[in-house]
């Protein structure tokens, strides 16, 4: 009788512990028999489907929908991202943004931005892909714009428009390829009335005849890996691309050329230029001479500092030591007026940073970037965009607020009247006689 206990409790656990494994071999087979139903019932489904190529078709058009802008957005078109403790936070979308607000990240009014947007669109090849959805063209157009004006890496920059890499660099060059499209009228050499507000405002400055002022800027570029770095090299011991600009007295680009390395001289850069084979052909200067005293006959020129040889189609300074004072008054008055190359420079390059410092470039795309940005530069002054003197100035690392380097080297040896042609003495010394009356 003492053991009759315990043999009770064995058999009960062993019952226990049968039946236990008799309800999970029935829950498996239940879900076993689910399984399959559910399988069943998903291969039944597609085989009653009417045309699965048409729902795939149906499928693409949506995307394409959508991506085409067709159907609304449910997010609004600004992107930017805020500045806390100087590191960039998550993005964040803000559709009421300021016209302040599009000058400083983007250098430009929101309407300016959407007319650009709205003018380049059409020229965006954008692929609709079921892994994601195209970006807009309003944020193609903002990213490049804003890779220009802060000059920051594509790393960063994608970054704060939460897009690749790849994606950037195509933007750039989809911007870049259609404002060239769009706008490439924009910079040309002047015609009609606007030939002649040129010529009547350097005539005010004493100057009869001149279609412009032209010097150059170097872009400083980090050492090249695919090309001949030594050429690159320039006097002030950098790595940069020069760019020739021609403008008016109202800074407008009338001309630009760009692409030879840093080491070119400018009279080469101007020899290889296309205002050069212009002149030698005669199309450069049209219309009537104009006869200054002394019967000297002019066609047209332009203004150079005196890294550029004296001719009749460049008129440079005097230059040298103990001059007379009407050689004194015409070199200052030339300054003057061949000054406005300096300031559009400043307005360019002050504006689109990207060109002002030292970056990491394709030479095959730096040339139509550059050009990119020299279109822009005068879409807003058309616009009546202005220009914050503010971006002229920076602090160094040593906490001193001065100007930024605009790239324009100074002759080392200038070139003096000395060694002038004939004709380009007397068209400067017929200009010289004539300010004695001005």
């Amino acid at each position: 009788m003492r053991w009759g206990w315990p043999c009770c409790a064995v058999a009960a656990a062993a019952v226990a512990v049968v039946r236990r494994y008799e309800a999970e071999r029935a829950a498996g087979r239940m879900k076993a028999a689910l399984s399959r139903r559910r399988h069943r019932l998903l291969l039944q489904r597609v085989l009653d489907a009417p045309d699965c190529i048409t729902t795939s078709e149906a499928v693409a058009q949506l995307c394409a929908a959508i991506g085409s802008g067709v159907l609304p957005r449910a997010t609004p078109r600004w992107w930017m991202r805020q500045r806390t403790g100087g590191t960039w936070e998550d993005l964040w979308v803000c559709d009421d943004a300021t016209d302040d607000h599009f000058r400083e990240k983007l250098r430009m009014s929101r309407r300016v931005f959407m007319e650009i947007t709205e003018a380049c669109a059409p020229h965006f090849q954008r692929q609709v892909t079921f892994y994601r959805e195209p970006l807009q063209p309003d944020q193609i157009v903002a990213y490049a714009l804003y890779r220009w004006a802060t000059g920051e890496s594509y790393d960063n920059s994608t970054s704060s428009f939460d897009i690749g890499r790849s994606s950037g660099v195509r933007a750039v060059r989809d911007v870049t390829a259609a404002l060239s499209r769009v706008y490439g009228d924009r910079i040309s050499w002047p015609t009609g009335v606007r030939k002649q507000v040129v010529l009547w405002a350097f005539q005010d400055k004493g100057f009869p005849n001149c279609h412009g002022a032209v010097d150059c800027t170097h872009i400083y570029v980090d050492k090249l890996a695919n090309a001949s770095s030594e050429n690159y090299f320039d006097r002030k011991h950098r790595f940069s691309v020069i760019a020739q600009v021609v403008v008016d007295l109202n800074l407008r680009v009338l001309d630009v050329f760009v692409g030879y390395p840093g080491s070119c001289h400018d009279i080469r850069v101007i020899q290889l230029s296309s205002l050069s084979r212009r002149e030698e052909e005669g199309t450069l200067f049209r219309g009537p001479p104009v006869t200054l005293s002394g019967g000297v006959r002019t066609n047209g020129y332009i203004l150079g500092d005196n890294r550029y040889p004296p001719s009749e189609c460049i008129v440079v300074p005097y230059g040298g030591i103990n001059q007379h004072p009407d050689e004194e008054r015409f070199d200052n008055k030339q300054k003057a007026a061949r000054g406005a190359v300096e300031r559009a420079f400043g307005r360019l390059k002050g504006m689109w940073r990207l060109f002002l410092r030292s970056h990491k470039t394709n030479l095959d795309t730096l040339p139509q970037q550059f050009t990119a940005v020299c279109i822009l530069h005068n879409v807003l002054l058309d616009a009546g965009i202005e220009f914050d003197e503010n971006l002229l100035w920076e602090v160094d690392e040593n906490g001193v607020r001065r100007r930024v380097d605009l790239g324009m080297h100074r002759p080392l040896q200038p070139v003096t009247m000395l060694t002038s042609t004939d004709a380009a003495h007397a068209l400067c010394n017929a200009l010289a006689e004539r300010m004695k009356h001005i």
